[in-house]
């Protein structure tokens, strides 16, 4: 097996995170994403109002807006929804939903590509 494929099979689009966001025991929102790409992150970056530079904060809610996702894989959040959740929600709460997606790892992995190739 050629090592492209390896890692695309270990460390590819096709696998699957999903944080739960709790108040208290009650669970708030269920968010999947699929791991963040060099060219994900390139057009979040590019979201910028200068194109080149952005603060933690603003790359992290770009980058929630982009990838964050409900189970039947459709985007939860739109680039229209980014001065609302700017002014009116929480900021530990997105906080806590956008370090989750960026510490994607195993504590948060749903499902595993397979790792076998057809022939």
């Amino acid at each position: 097996m050629e090592a492209i494929e390896l890692l695309k099979n270990k460390f590819g689009v096709s696998q699957r995170y999903m944080y739960e966001l709790k108040d208290g025991d009650e669970t708030i929102l269920e968010i999947y994403w699929n791991p963040l790409t060099i060219a994900e992150r390139e057009s979040i970056v590019s979201k910028s109002a200068d194109g080149i530079a952005q603060s933690n904060d603003e790359f992290a809610l770009n980058l929630m807006i982009t990838k964050a996702l409900d189970k039947d894989g459709k985007r939860l959040f739109q680039d229209g929804h980014k001065a609302s959740l700017r002014r009116e929600v929480n900021a530990s709460a997105l906080g806590e939903i956008q370090l989750a997606m960026m510490n994607s790892g195993s504590e948060y992995k749903l499902e595993e590509a397979k790792a076998s190739l057809k022939s």
